[in-house]
């Protein structure tokens, strides 16, 4: 232990049995015992576990991909405003950091996975999926079905194991009809992207396509507002990619609005819909969605998740001047 940590601690602990003399409790309590405890130490990740109506939901991680330097991911943006958002939000300015938050529901024995992270092919700070699914106490095998919010690299690269197994044997998939129609085309347009990098995208494409040959036994298509499991609604959000999709989770009253990738910062693109980010298929048609949706969530104030947001991605979004803010929720403890 850090010396000056050894004499915080030292001074307190005089100031602490002080107090409680004052108080005539002092020789009620084991002090001695109670603070030199060992600190409370855990090898395992954090996950969030909470309820909504009779859903049990686990919020676990795939890791997190970094973004340097922020520019030109979010291509309609002013670098000089992007870095003083950045350092009045206290964050590096040379970088911007996406979370990738995994939702789970539990429905009676029906276990729901919203994503699949990247599978470890965005490196060491990512493919944590299984290792997060075990420390909240469940197993590949125990999934019965997986919602696709789009498919791109970092949200199906967990489905198939680097042999081409299924990592989740007992799953069907779901994924939206238009989102899997625009990657089986024998082509897709990214004209209307400002991703620099074409040759890549295309490559993308061609690892998209034999994913998603491969889960074909098990894929179910869905339709715009279709319901399925009786608590997930699937609302089109297009323009990260054409079949992006925003899943409305419901029990009784209560809902919850998981955005996917509708939003890649906290910082900059609540006050900025319009900046876009260089990984939206049609740049344009992803800024208006995002400025809709948003319009909508800060009207009603539903609870909001979302996939690249700060840990554990869960929050408010409220207007603020032309733009819109994030109200994070906050915990004691990441459990």
């Amino acid at each position: 232990m850090p010396l000056l940590l050894q004499q915080i601690m030292y001074m307190e602990r005089r100031m602490l049995l002080k107090r409680m003399a004052l108080l005539g409790l002092a020789a009620a309590i084991p002090f001695k015992q109670t603070l030199s405890a060992a600190f409370f130490k855990s090898s395992k990740r954090p996950f969030h576990r909470f309820n909504l109506g009779e859903l049990e939901l686990t919020v676990i991680t795939d890791g997190h991909i970094s973004l340097s330097p922020v520019q030109p991911h979010f291509p309609n943006g002013n670098e000089a405003q992007e870095k003083e958002l950045l350092r009045k939000s206290f964050r590096p300015t040379e970088a911007v950091d996406l979370g990738m938050n995994i939702l789970l529901i539990k429905k009676g024995t029906e276990l729901i996975l919203l994503d699949t992270g990247t599978g470890g092919s965005f490196g060491p700070d990512s493919g944590w999926l299984l290792a997060s699914l075990s420390d909240a106490g469940m197993e590949p095998a125990q999934i019965t079905a997986i919602v696709i919010s789009h498919a791109h690299p970092d949200h199906i690269g967990g489905l198939l194991s680097a042999t081409g197994a299924f990592v989740f044997p007992n799953a069907t998939i779901h994924m939206s009809a238009v989102e899997h129609a625009f990657w089986m085309a024998p082509q897709q347009d990214f004209s209307k992207s400002k991703f620099q990098d074409k040759k890549l995208l295309e490559t993308f494409a061609t690892a998209i396509r034999k994913v998603l040959t491969t889960i074909q036994p098990k894929l179910h298509l869905f339709q715009n507002n279709s319901i399925l499991f009786n608590c997930l609604r699937m609302q089109l959000a297009p323009g990260h990619t054409p079949g992006h999709t925003i899943t409305y989770v419901f029990s009784g009253k209560e809902e919850m609005v998981h955005i996917a990738d509708l939003m890649h910062s906290d910082v900059l693109l609540f006050p900025h819909p319009e900046w876009g980010f260089d990984g939206d298929t049609d740049i344009q048609l992803a800024a208006t969605t995002r400025k809709q949706v948003l319009a909508i969530l800060a009207q009603t104030q539903t609870k909001v998740f979302g996939y690249h947001l700060p840990w554990p991605g869960i929050g408010h979004v409220r207007t603020q001047g032309e733009g819109y803010e994030w109200i994070a929720e906050t915990y004691a403890f990441p459990g």
